[in-house]
């Protein structure tokens, strides 16, 4: 039996065809949470159940091959992991959150805007210098989420409150830019198949107690809800994340922006064929805007 990373360390198998592989696979995300909040899932529900299916699916497998790893683990190695695992959590909670009351494309449009927070806070925090392209790109971005944001306030598109999806989705970006940052000490000491066991498990931990805080049920009403939140938590959690944590690292920095940009791609394609989802022109030019200033930003050490 094999993980997808263990899979995916075979020499056989080419890093851009797991780039290929992971865009696939999480461009389904939005397409399998919508699914699970139609048999009556509750969004916060579905975000536990995704992370901790796909942490009950890596232990077995961890435990067996990381098992020094683990042993290894310090108290601060495993503070940094709840840290990090809150903020992933929080990311899920929120995006998943943001399907119920907007469009599929802003929703993914905007929590890919990570980076423009990661560029701000490594500015701030990490007194790293803003390049010339990096302050471009954050422009361009900026002006393409408030294109959606235009589009979205006309009230024809789908959902309840699109402005309130929204801001979600952007909550869901701002909570990947701590994650990332303070992923880093994790990532770099341990194996992928160790840290996403432990970054995966931290979050699904911490949605689970919030899951019993806020009594939230986990129970829905149509059994298909199920399926849906399994199917999530193994192809663009499982498959789709890791085969992006294994690629990019393998290929030259040009091919990190494709995770970032194939998704929404993806995801917006997939919206239109199988949820017929019609996507606004305004919506179209603020997406394509903010994507391009993502990856003039993703650039930014690639030399391009």
């Amino acid at each position: 039996m094999t993980t997808p990373s263990t899979a995916l360390e075979r020499p056989s198998v080419p890093p851009a065809l797991g780039i290929v592989v992971g865009v696939i696979a999480v461009s389904t995300a939005s397409i399998f949470i919508r699914f699970a909040q139609q048999a009556g899932a509750n969004s916060l529900a579905i975000a536990a159940l995704r992370l901790t299916i796909a942490t009950l699916v890596l232990l077995p497998f961890a435990l067996n091959r990381c098992r020094d790893e683990f042993r290894a683990l310090s108290r601060r190695d495993l503070l940094i992991a709840m840290v990090s695992g809150t903020f992933l959590g929080g990311h899920f909670a929120t995006w998943i959150l943001s399907l119920e009351f907007t469009s599929v494309v802003s929703s993914v449009v905007l929590v890919s805007l990570s980076p423009l927070f990661i560029a701000a806070a490594s500015a701030l925090f990490l007194k790293e210098p803003l390049t010339t392209r990096i302050v471009i790109g954050m422009l361009i971005a900026i002006a393409g989420g408030v294109l959606i944001g235009l589009s979205d306030s006309g009230g024809t598109v789908p959902g309840q409150n699109p402005t309130l999806g929204n801001v979600l989705a952007l909550a869901g970006a701002l909570c990947m830019t701590p994650y990332l940052i303070i992923a880093r000490a994790l990532r770099s000491k341990f194996s992928l198949l160790a840290y996403i066991t432990l970054v995966y498990g931290a979050a699904a931990v911490v949605l689970m107690l919030v899951v019993l805080l806020t009594r939230t049920p986990l129970t829905a009403s149509d059994p298909w809800a199920y399926l849906w939140i399994t199917l999530l938590a193994l192809m663009p959690q499982l498959v789709g994340h890791t085969s992006f944590n294994w690629s990019v690292r393998r290929l030259p920095a040009v091919y990190g922006t494709i995770p970032v940009l194939g998704e929404p791609v993806g995801s917006t394609i997939l919206a239109m064929l199988v949820l017929g989802e019609v996507v606004r022109p305004l919506t179209l030019l603020g997406a394509a805007l903010a994507l391009a200033g993502i990856a003039l930003m993703s650039l930014k050490k690639s030399g391009a």
